[in-house]
């Protein structure tokens, strides 16, 4: 997922978890701290959440876009030069220097707010997930991003207190914790990009749609991307053929994808048609979710209000590999697929997403609606109800 952009309130409670068994935050701190592994924001979203991408540390200049316009202001300009040193500054080192220069009276307030404006769009890291996570999972926050946080207690002896209560950290806020340094320089030969690129896109795909590409905004779309996989396929390292069927001829697999797609299908032949359904729980902009990209969402139910899409906040449920259910920000619509509630894949999916949501990755869901009528009294609530949910005035919720 090496320079996907996601939302970053599902990175590490949906997106990271799907991958990584056992994983815990430590993990991806350990790698930012030491250098491995560098993040970056890809455009803010609206509260206090944002697009988020990783890249190995040696890919970083290779692959990461040009950052998005930004209004710079006098202060992030301060900012900008303060840490053009080329080193990690904390957030105290960072407000000392620009008071002392120019800005006498910026508050750390303000200052906190125009480093997640350079964060968000693509100017600034840090060497830790920790800010981030204080961000997104803190006081009013936790409802303001597109995968609800579940809401964190207070603790010590100002926990209880209000933000403008509690006494000056010496270090600065906790939204701001961790060394801040600039992202590093791209590399300014755009044929090398062009081939690193390509090579991730064929490591994260398998294989290489116009869909795909288009769903991961690169930079000159699929034509761009395409002079450069037919290159790798005249070099050997990729094949190009008619893969997937109903995709178009322009596809590009790596060595290896298309045995292993074709084994794939093979094993699912022969799966016992009386087998327990495997469902996944996945935010609906993770590249491992193919809807919306490789492959074209299907139509909307019948009844149905509005259609999905990979949207921040919203989430798909795969039973066996197909699009089951997609419960749209906020939790409160859910469209079904296939619209009978005795479907064994819609009970499957049900029980994944109240596992989902009682581990805490989702908070607090409450389904309004689902294939645009009353969850209370559609055919799907009593697949929900006897998955967990719960009745209430509003709808059927579980709590995390």
């Amino acid at each position: 997922m090496q320079g996907a952009p996601v939302p970053a309130s599902a990175l590490e409670k949906l997106i990271l978890p799907s991958r990584v068994t056992g994983y815990t935050p430590a993990l991806l701190d350990e790698l930012t701290t030491t250098g491995e592994v560098v993040w970056a924001g890809a455009g803010a979203l609206p509260g206090k959440d944002g697009w988020l991408s990783l890249y190995l540390a040696d890919s970083a200049p290779l692959l990461l876009p040009p950052a998005h316009p930004l209004e710079e202001s006098a202060l992030h300009e301060a900012v900008l030069t303060t840490l053009s040193g080329g080193y990690g500054l904390f957030f105290r080192q960072i407000a000392d220097q620009v008071r002392a220069t120019t800005h006498p009276d910026c508050t750390d307030p303000q200052l906190a707010d125009v480093l997640w404006d350079l964060a968000w769009s693509g100017r600034l890291t840090n060497d830790t997930l920790a800010p981030l996570r204080a961000l997104l999972g803190s006081g009013r926050t936790a409802g303001s991003t597109a995968h609800r946080a579940r809401r964190s207690v207070p603790r010590g002896r100002y926990g209880s207190l209000t933000a403008a209560a509690r006494p000056a950290s010496r270090t600065g806020p906790p939204t701001v914790s961790g060394r801040w340094s600039l992202l590093p320089a791209t590399e300014p030969e755009p044929t090398h990009r062009a081939h690193a690129l390509a090579r991730t896109l064929l490591d994260r795909h398998g294989v290489v749609t116009r869909g795909a590409v288009q769903a991961e905004g690169v930079e000159g779309g699929f034509s761009a991307t395409y002079r450069i996989l037919a290159a790798f396929e005249d070099n050997g390292q990729a094949r190009r053929g008619y893969v997937v069927e109903g995709l178009g001829a322009a596809q590009f697999a790596m060595e290896g994808a298309v045995d292993r797609l074709r084994a794939a299908s093979t094993a699912r032949d022969r799966t016992d048609p009386g087998a327990v359904p495997r469902a996944v729980v996945l935010a609906a902009a993770d590249p491992a979710n193919a809807y919306g990209a490789a492959l074209p969402w299907p139509e909307p139910p019948d009844g149905a209000g509005h259609k999905p899409g990979r949207k921040a906040g919203a989430l798909v449920v795969l039973v066996n590999g197909e699009l089951t259910l997609y419960m749209e920000r906020g939790g409160k619509t859910l469209l079904a697929w296939p619209a009978d509630p005795d479907d064994p894949a819609l009970g499957a999916a049900a029980e994944a997403l109240a596992s989902a949501a009682r581990a805490g990755a989702l908070g607090t869901v409450t389904v309004e609606r689902t294939n645009g009528a009353s969850s209370l009294t559609s055919p799907l609530g009593r697949t929900l109800e006897a998955a967990g949910f719960l009745a209430t005035p509003r709808g059927l919720r579980l709590r995390a």
